[in-house]
């Protein structure tokens, strides 16, 4: 039976909102320096850039090497993370509960991800979500990504399911700005991976919750 106080689909960010895969990540920019003679980069150096993509962790990994060096590496990380995909990283405290929460009230749930398509859809089976994910939009699937709301605005479509009725949950500011585009309740996770520079509160999101545990208590992110 369905629960009226969920909406109707419950739609994320991958990287810092469900995925803790900074550990991940750390192994691919690992390898990297390792080739280069360069000793391991610890994980609490590099976990703020994980939410802003691969050339924001190449560059952190790699921050005496210029930019445009940097950007022929992109493809060499990404070789390296697809052979650590699921290997170190794990779903953030609290999340396989939330997902479940939703599944049983009847709600649907489904990811929308800068990251390649092919990562994305790659790592489902490992987690267990092939089957449960409702739509899975990537960075590539469409011709734009976040912060634009095409993709957010694409995956509510899929799923037959106005804008409205979608809530997007997301630890960047471009998930924000996304979802207030859209237009979509938004919630800012701020366990997520953020910078020290990086002010949640100026994205304006409709709600700021410490930890996925937080979501379980609907009433705490949705108006009753």
């Amino acid at each position: 039976m369905s629960d009226p106080r969920f909406p109707k689909a419950v739609l994320f960010d991958l990287d810092g909102t469900l995925l803790d895969s900074a550990p991940d990540m750390l192994a691919a920019v690992n390898a990297m320096r390792a080739a280069r003679n360069e000793p391991p980069m610890a994980l609490e150096a590099l976990r703020p850039h994980v939410s802003k993509g691969a050339r924001a962790m190449v560059g952190a990994a790699f921050p005496h090497v210029d930019a445009s060096t940097r950007e022929t590496w992109i493809p060499e990380f990404l070789d390296h993370y697809r052979r650590e995909l699921g290997l170190h990283g794990k779903p953030f405290d609290g999340i396989e509960e939330f997902l479940a929460a939703i599944e049983a009230s009847g709600s649907r749930w489904g990811i929308v991800t800068n990251k390649p398509e092919s990562l994305a859809v790659a790592l489902m089976p490992l987690l267990g979500w092939d089957a449960r994910c409702a739509v899975l939009i990537g960075g590539d699937s469409l011709p734009a990504r976040k912060p634009d709301p095409l993709p957010l605005r694409v995956a509510a479509e899929r799923m037959g399911i106005d804008v409205a009725d979608c809530v997007y949950v997301g630890d960047d500011e471009r998930d924000i700005v996304a979802a207030r585009a859209a237009p979509m309740r938004s919630v800012v996770a701020l366990w997520g991976y953020r910078l020290d520079d990086d002010d949640p509160v100026s994205w304006q999101g409709d709600v700021m919750l410490e930890s996925p545990r937080d979501m379980l208590d609907v009433s705490r992110w949705m108006p009753q």
